[in-house]
C-alpha cells in the first residue's frame, strides 16, 4: 500500500516537474485545457467593455464619413421613400434610421450600439475560431478584436466597421458550423438546411454593409469547389445566398425604385482622382499602380501603424517590406491548406480576396487605416498560424513568445494611453460641451454651422465643405461642397458666372467659408482651401457678391456668406 502510494507521489512531482520545465511557448498554449471555454470567453469580452468604455467619444469625427451616415439616416427618414443611400453600402444608414425612427436623433445611442457590435465581434470571432485555431495563434487574434486601439475607437463613432467586424465574425461563425457538419457522418443536403441558411444570412448582411465584401461570394464557391469538392454544397451556398438578396433587392426596387448600391461608387472608384472628374477615368495600369501603392502604403506603413510598432506620424513605405508580408500571407494561406484547416483556409481566402479587391479599387490618396483593418485580425492569425508551425526549436518557440508579448504589448499601452487621455476629454463632452476635444478651426467650423441652423430662415440653402458634420451640428440640410467646382484648367479656380449659375440652380444661398487645417496637430496657416478657390474669382469680378452675416472665433475663423446674385 505505502509502495502504491510512494509511486503516486513520485508521477505527481515529475508531472509538475514537466509543467515547471514546460516552454512558455507550450503553457500558453495549453491555456485552453486549464480553463474553462467561458472563462476566456468573459475575459476577452470584459477587456473590450472596459477599453471601449474609458475610450468613448461622444462627438463626431473630423474623418467626413461617420456624419454621412448619420445624414444618410435622417434622410432615409424625413424624405422616405425619395430617398437612397448609394454614396457606399446602404446597410448601415438603414440601420440607423430604424434607431432615428425609434428614439429620435440620439447620437450617444447610435454610438452605444457601435460598442454592442464590438462585443458581439470579440463573441463571434471566439464562437469561430476557438478550438479551430492552436490557441497561441487563437491570443494575438482574439487580443487585436477586443484591445486595438483602432478597433477600439470606431466602437464609439458612427463608422460601419464596427458592425462590419461584427458581421464578419459572425459570417466565420456560420462558415465553421458548415465545416462542423460537412465533417460529421451526416451528409445529406437537407442536413446543411439551418447552418446554411444563418451562412447564406451573414454573407448577405456582409455585402449590403461594405461593398467590398462582395469577394465573400467568390472565397466561397472557390473553398467549396476546390478546397472540399462538393459541387452541390457550392451550388447551395450560392442559392442561400441569393435568397437573401433577391428579396432584399425586389425589396428595394418596389419602395426606392431603381437603384445599385455600386453605381455611384464605381463612378468614383473609375475615376483618376476621386474629387477632380476632369482627369479622366483610370486605365487598367492605373489599377495596377493603384494595387503597388496601397499595397505599400497599408502593408509596410499602416499595418505596423496599428499594431503600434510605428508611430501614426511616419510617412515612409517599403516596398520589400510590403512584399515579404504579402508573401508571408501567401505562404500561410498554403500551409493552411495543406494541414486542412479549412476553417483557416477559407478565412485566408477571404481575406486575401477582400485585400486585393480594395487595393485594387481604392485610389491611394484616401490610405485610411479602417480600409486594412477589417482585414487584420484574419493577417494576424495567418502570420502567427505560420510561425507556429515553423518555429519549433526551443529558441523559435522563445522567440515566437516574445513577438506575442510585443505585439499584445505594445497594443495594451496605446489603447490605454488613449483611454487615460479621453477620459477628460468624453466627460466634458457628455456634460455639455460638445466641442471640447476639438481644435479651434474645426470648433469654429462646427459652431458656425451651429449658427445656421438657429439663425437663418427655413429657406436658406447653405454650401459647406463638410457638409454632413456641419448637419450634424446644425440640425438641418447643408449643400455639399467636395472639389472646386467649375474649374478654370488655367487657374485651378471656380469660373466665377459658372459657379455662381451652378449654386443659382441649385438654390444655395449661403456659403461656410472654414479654416481647418492641413496639418490637424498645428496651425501652419495651410488650409483646405476648396471653398477659398471658388469664392476668390467671384469676388474679384463680382466684389459685392459675397456679404458676410457671421464671423465665428478670432483665430483660425469661419465665416458665413449670403450670395448676392449679380443682376443680369
Amino acid at each position: 500500500m505505502s509502495k502504491r502510494i510512494s509511486d503516486k507521489t513520485m508521477a505527481a512531482k515529475k508531472t509538475i516537474d514537466k509543467r515547471s520545465k514546460a516552454l512558455l511557448f507550450d503553457k500558453i498554449n495549453s491555456i485552453a485545457e486549464r480553463y474553462s471555454e467561458k472563462s476566456i470567453l468573459l475575459f476577452f469580452l470584459l477587456v473590450a467593455f472596459v477599453l471601449s468604455i474609458i475610450n468613448f467619444n461622444a462627438r463626431i469625427s473630423e474623418a467626413h464619413d461617420d456624419a454621412l451616415y448619420v445624414e444618410a439616416a435622417y434622410r432615409f427618414v424625413a424624405e422616405f421613400p425619395n430617398y437612397f443611400y448609394t454614396a457606399n453600402a446602404p446597410f448601415y444608414p438603414m440601420f440607423l434610421a430604424f434607431l432615428m425612427k425609434i428614439v429620435g436623433f440620439q447620437l450617444i445611442v447610435f454610438k452605444l450600439f457601435n460598442v454592442l457590435f464590438l462585443l458581439l465581434s470579440v463573441y463571434f470571432f471566439f464562437k469561430a475560431f476557438y478550438r479551430t485555431i492552436p490557441f497561441i495563434v487563437f491570443i494575438p487574434v482574439m487580443f487585436f478584436v477586443a484591445l486595438n486601439h483602432h478597433v477600439i475607437y470606431f466602437s464609439s463613432m458612427t463608422f460601419t466597421e464596427s458592425m462590419f467586424m461584427f458581421l464578419q465574425g459572425f459570417m466565420f461563425y456560420t462558415m465553421r458550423r458548415l465545416i462542423d457538419r460537412y465533417s460529421s457522418l451526416e451528409k445529406t443536403l437537407w442536413s446543411y438546411i439551418k447552418a446554411l441558411s444563418l451562412f447564406g444570412l451573414s454573407a448577405f448582411l456582409l455585402i449590403v454593409t461594405r461593398s467590398g465584401s462582395i469577394v465573400v461570394v467568390p472565397a466561397m464557391l472557390l473553398f467549396f469547389w476546390h478546397v472540399l469538392k462538393n459541387k452541390k454544397l457550392t451550388l447551395a451556398s450560392l442559392i442561400s445566398i441569393l435568397i437573401y438578396y433577391l428579396p432584399y433587392k425586389f425589396v428595394i426596387r418596389i419602395i426606392f425604385g431603381e437603384i445599385n448600391q455600386y453605381a455611384n461608387q464605381s463612378k468614383i472608384l473609375m475615376q483618376k482622382d476621386p474629387y477632380d472628374v476632369s482627369l479622366g477615368q483610370e486605365t487598367i495600369s492605373g489599377f495596377i499602380q493603384r494595387f503597388f501603392d496601397n499595397s505599400q502604403l497599408y502593408l509596410s506603413k499602416r499595418f505596423f501603424q496599428m499594431i503600434g510598432w510605428m508611430s501614426e506620424e511616419n510617412t515612409n513605405i517599403y516596398g520589400i517590406i510590403a512584399l515579404l508580408l504579402f508573401a508571408l500571407l501567401l505562404w500561410g494561406t498554403w500551409l493552411a491548406y495543406k494541414k486542412k484547416n479549412r476553417l483557416m483556409l477559407f478565412a485566408s481566402i477571404y481575406t486575401l480576396g477582400l485585400m486585393t479587391l480594395s487595393f485594387i479599387i481604392l485610389q491611394a490618396r484616401w490610405d485610411q487605416p479602417r480600409i486594412i483593418m477589417v482585414a487584420m485580425p484574419m493577417m494576424i492569425g495567418i502570420y502567427f498560424y505560420l510561425f507556429s508551425l515553423l518555429f519549433k526549436s526551443k529558441f523559435f518557440k522563445t522567440l515566437y513568445v516574445l513577438l506575442l508579448f510585443l505585439f499584445v504589448g505594445s497594443m495594451i499601452v496605446s489603447t490605454t494611453k488613449r483611454g487615460i487621455k479621453n477620459i477628460p476629454i468624453v466627460l466634458r463632452n457628455l456634460q455639455g460641451d460638445v466641442y471640447y476635444g476639438y481644435t479651434p478651426d474645426w470648433q469654429n467650423f462646427l459652431r458656425a454651422s451651429e449658427w445656421c441652423g438657429k439663425n437663418l430662415p427655413a429657406t436658406a440653402y447653405v454650401a459647406s465643405r463638410k457638409s454632413p458634420m456641419s448637419f450634424i451640428y446644425g440640425k438641418r440640410k447643408f449643400f455639399p461642397i467636395y472639389s472646386v467646382i467649375k474649374k478654370d484648367p488655367e487657374t485651378n479656380q471656380s469660373h466665377p458666372d459658372s459657379a455662381l449659375v451652378y449654386f443659382k440652380q441649385n438654390h444655395v444661398t449661403h456659403v461656410l467659408l472654414a479654416n481647418l487645417r492641413i496639418d490637424p496637430n498645428k496651425n501652419t496657416g495651410q488650409v483646405v482651401n476648396t471653398i477659398h478657390n471658388i469664392l476668390e474669382p467671384i469676388v474679384r469680378k463680382y466684389p459685392h457678391a459675397l456679404k458676410i452675416v457671421h464671423t465665428e472665433g478670432d483665430t483660425e475663423p469661419c465665416y458665413v456668406y449670403e450670395i448676392v446674385y449679380p443682376e443680369k
